[in-house]
This record gives structure tokens, sequence and C-alpha cells, in this order.
């Protein structure tokens, strides 16, 4: 008995220390991601800036929120939001009936919201930055983008009044977009 004992613990040592073959085999494996979307901008369908005298000078209100949503998941993307306006008129729109865009400014001010990653920058910050509309500006920029984001911010415009113009409700289009 004992030299079967002896047997069976010399066999088991001999197979702990004969090393077992073993096999691998790896798998690539991949995944795509798609853009959940594009770049889109919203904006308030119409505002109503409020009533002023002739003799007032200036009129001057937020426009609403503005939005920019970003959701083509980029690495290191940018975008521009850019604002312009039409003539603002009245009646036949003579040149007395028109308020002409030169007299519209527009200061886009700071974000109100953002989520995601970028690095923000407002047209006009302030309202000593304000710009007039007779030519398409920069309302906001965004850079250093990491996957999807969005921003808000609520801008100001203000009317110059000028002397000439008569009473009437004044109609024009200010216009925001983004690439």
């Amino acid at each position: 008995m004992r030299r079967f004992l002896l047997g069976t613990i010399l066999a088991a040592s001999i197979a702990a220390a004969v090393p077992t073959a073993s096999q691998a085999a790896d798998t690539t494996t991949t995944f795509t991601l798609s853009a959940a979307g594009g770049l889109s901008i919203s904006v308030p369908a119409s505002k109503n800036l409020g009533s002023a005298a002739t003799n007032a000078g200036t009129l001057s209100a937020q426009l609403g929120t503005v939005t920019v949503t970003d959701d083509r998941g980029l690495l290191a993307g940018t975008w521009t939001a850019s604002v312009s306006s039409t003539d603002f008129t009245t009646g036949l729109a003579s040149a007395n009936e028109t308020i002409a865009k030169a007299n519209i400014s527009y200061w886009s001010g700071a974000a109100t919201a953002t989520t995601g990653t970028l690095t923000a920058t407002p047209g006009q910050l302030l309202a000593i930055n304000a710009v007039t509309l007779t030519a398409s500006r920069t309302a906001f920029s965004a850079a250093a983008i990491v996957g999807n984001n969005s921003l808000s911010f609520n801008p100001t415009v203000t009317v110059n009044i000028p002397a000439s113009s008569v009473t009437g409700t004044y109609s024009g289009t200010i216009t925001h977009s983004v690439a």
C-alpha cells in the first residue's frame, strides 16, 4: 500500500510539473458611431419689440432665446452662428415708412445655457460691442468641440428711430444661421 501511495504521489507531482497546452485566439471587434444629427439653429418664430414714440430715439428689447444644437459628434469641431437683417417697413415702404437695417443694432450677450464640451465666444458680449446689421455679423462661435453640444443666448436688438419715421407697425426679418 505504501508503494501504491508513493507512486500515486509521484505521478501527481510529475503531472503538476508538466505544463498543459492552451490556445488563445483574438477576435478583432469593431463598431461604428454615426452622427446623431447635424448642426441646427432654432429661434423665436416672431417677436414684438414693443412700441415707442416717433421722437423716442431708440427702442430696445431682447429677441428671445436662440439655440445652436450640434449633434455631429465631432472631435475638435467648430461652428459659427451669424445674424443679418432686412429693412423694417410699414405702409407702402416709402422712404419715411422704412427704417433701414443700418438703424438696427444687435448684441448677442453671454451664453445663457450650454451642454457638452465647447469653447464658446460671443460675437458681442456687451451692449458697448453692439453692431449694426448692415451686413451679416457673427453672433456666436464655438471651437474645441468634442462630441455633441448646444448653446443658447438671448440677443438684444436696438432700433434707432430716424426723426423722419412715420407712425405705423414696422416689420422686418432678423435671420440667424449656423455653419
